[in-house]
């Protein structure tokens, strides 16, 4: 029984893709990131070489801005592979050398400050007749199809192959701020239809531009449905959550990370982020459903199904940054149809993707209360019973950590001026101490699943983060003083239409190491039978000497392989790795020429063998490896 479960669970991660391509970003719609390839397994791994490196050359760091992020993971259908990079480029190549085939150049404006540079993949399609699209969501947002045999555009998808996604939505962003409505992960592809998220600038204002998901027809572009994750009119479901009035004239709650999809169920799942601004939510009162949500939407019209919020008026950039994963789990001898939901605070949420209902059981928590004029935090949180929050959630003065006494007791003395607690202490005027920080626990890197063994593998970060309110009439003078929005390790942020800006930093000390304790990052599985932690190992290693077991952030993900192989990659040194899925222990690192911050994916080429490729462009950050442009391919 065990034997034919786990069959029909490798099934469903197939499913929509021949054995040896990857047709979505996860592999399959549901994200899964199983392949069931065996040529590259335990006992051959330390034998993976580079087979072929391809530079796009599309690297770039703006005068003003941030540079590139190349985060793309490639597809690889009908032969060939195809690559988005963060300029608006699609690159067409062969499989086995790597050499290009063709490029489409959408002439995305490189210095327009985009505020993350970055393009994560491209999506697919094949009509009924075998003609193939490629669609990419731009930087400058613009949805573009293009044909896959040639990169022409395709003249019968909305304006000559191009939608203009900054157009149409309640509100709309300036014209003269391309940062503030981007696009960087792939759309969805399901049935006929084609749904897209959007990247909304965090803190700028009240009135970011709004989070529409829209769905388009996959051959026309004609738009079918579009919903906001912000109930618009008092009898719309959820409209009772919001402080009367606020929710016409808030922003964001977008989806900027990867959106799943059952095919089988016609259903899509929306995973989203914080109401604008993310630290002062005193304009928007209430819960703020459906923000830091995952919503179920039927696919075919964009009616809601279920929806589940992981935190109640974010006050921290708690986003559903994790794609969510859609699995199969066994429990008491029956299949349940599940997903995954991970979240920037740690929690990682297991429910019936059918109905929404939590399989292990989630509970609410009381929370702390603020202690800032016009806010009022929610008094709950809501927390899984299981499985445990995947990274710590409290930390004080007495925890942290120093490469030597003087080190440590400058982290020491910064932690004592901070309101702290634990989880979902509010921001304050004095500053409060956040642990997971904005950038993790789980990020947008996600989480790989198993059939074979029933795990849950994914990585996360351990790094304390402090956040300050400052009053209006004081931010404003500091930022004249300063001339401009980020100064050493502080960044800033206006957040216009309230009465507070914000500072915000991570915690790091003089001597550039995290003042939380290592490790900083960990790769860890969960048993999806019982929610129980199976094993968790340190990930990656900062630069600098530091011990490898203090381990590394990661802004990747992790695939897993039918030859009982964990790849990643993502963190701030130079290698890709792979682990032994069933107990952590590692296996192979393969040299990068740079960091990288993408998924890597993997194929059975038309020479039958087995490749592994990552996309490499570095962190943008020192210690980090320089900026870069690097597609590399591994294989016996």
């Amino acid at each position: 029984m065990q034997r034919f479960m786990a069959c029909l669970a490798i099934a469903f991660a197939v499913s929509g893709a021949e054995k040896g391509e990857w047709s979505s970003y996860g592999h399959d719609p549901g994200g899964q990131r199983f392949s069931p390839l065996t040529a590259v397994n335990r006992s051959n791994v330390a034998g993976l070489k580079l087979a072929w490196q391809f530079r796009t050359g599309d690297a770039y760091e703006p005068e003003h801005g941030r540079p590139t992020a190349f985060e793309a993971t490639p597809l690889y259908v009908d032969g060939t592979l195809y690559l988005g990079t963060p300029l608006g480029r699609v690159i067409a190549l062969d499989p086995v050398t790597g050499k290009q085939r063709w490029a489409y150049d959408s002439h995305a404006p490189k210095d327009a400050g985009f505020g993350d540079f970055a393009n994560r993949g491209v999506s697919t399609w094949k009509s009924p007749e075998g003609k193939r699209r490629i669609y990419i969501a731009t930087i400058d947002g613009r949805l573009i199809a293009l044909d896959a045999a040639t990169g022409q555009l395709c003249a019968n998808f909305g304006d000559n192959g191009i939608i203009p996604l900054r157009e149409g939505l309640r509100i709309p962003p300036r014209q003269d701020r391309y940062a503030d409505y981007e696009e960087t992960s792939p759309p969805a592809v399901i049935g006929n239809s084609i749904v897209v998220g959007s990247a909304v600038a965090d803190n700028g204002r009240t009135d970011q531009p709004s989070g529409e998901v829209r769905a388009f027809d996959v051959v026309t572009g004609k738009l079918r449905w579009k919903w906001d994750p912000i109930p618009q009119g008092a009898d719309t479901a959820g409209a009772e959550t919001w402080k009367s009035g606020s929710a016409a004239r808030t922003g964001a709650a977008n989806a900027w990370s990867v959106i799943a999809a059952d095919p089988a169920r016609g259903m899509v799942f929306i995973p989203t982020g914080s109401a604008s601004p993310d630290y002062f939510g005193g304009e928007r009162l209430g819960d703020n459903l459906y923000a830091n949500s995952v919503v179920a939407l039927r696919a075919d019209s964009g009616q809601m199904i279920w929806h589940f919020q992981t935190v109640h008026h974010d006050l921290w950039d708690y986003d559903v940054a994790t794609p969510p994963l859609l699995f199969d789990l066994e429990q008491n001898g029956k299949k349940i149809p599940a997903i995954a939901i991970g979240s920037k605070t740690g929690n990682l949420f297991i429910l019936n993707r059918e109905n929404g209902a939590a399989i292990f059981g989630v509970e609410e928590r009381p929370a702390p209360k603020s202690d800032v004029a016009g806010e009022e935090a929610s008094p709950t949180q809501p927390f899984p019973v299981k499985p445990a929050a995947v990274t710590p959630q409290k930390m004080t003065g007495e925890d942290a950590f120093g490469v030597d006494e003087e080190d440590r007791k400058w982290c020491r003395d910064e932690i004592s001026k901070l309101r702290s607690g634990t989880i979902f202490t509010p921001p304050s005027l004095q500053g409060t101490l956040m642990m997971p920080g904005n950038v993790g626990g789980m990020n947008w890197g996600g989480m790989a699943f198993d059939p074979m063994h029933n795990l849950l593998i994914l990585p996360n970060s351990h790094l304390a983060a402090e956040v300050r309110l400052i009053p209006r009439a004081d931010f404003e003078g500091l930022q004249s003083s300063r001339g401009r929005s980020i100064d050493g390790d502080w960044e800033f942020a206006r957040q216009t239409g309230t009465p507070y800006g914000m500072m915000r930093r991570l915690l790091v000390s003089p001597k550039r190491v995290p003042c939380t304790p290592p490790p900083w990052g960990t790769l860890l599985a969960i048993d999806t039978t019982s929610g129980d932690k199976k094993w968790e190992v340190p990930l990656g290693h900062f630069p600098g000497g530091l011990p490898e077991k203090f381990g590394s952030i990661s802004l990747g993900g992790p695939i897993v392989t039918g030859g009982g192989l964990v790849f990643i990659a993502g963190t701030i040194d130079s290698n890709i790795y792979a682990f032994d899925v069933e107990t952590g222990k590692e296996l192979w690192r393969g040299a990068l020429p740079t960091s990288a911050r993408s998924m890597p994916m993997t194929y059975e080429g038309p020479d039958g063998k087995q490749y592994i490729v990552v996309c490499a462009g570095g962190h943008g950050i020192p210690g980090a490896g320089p900026l870069g442009d690097y597609v590399m391919a591994f294989s016996l």
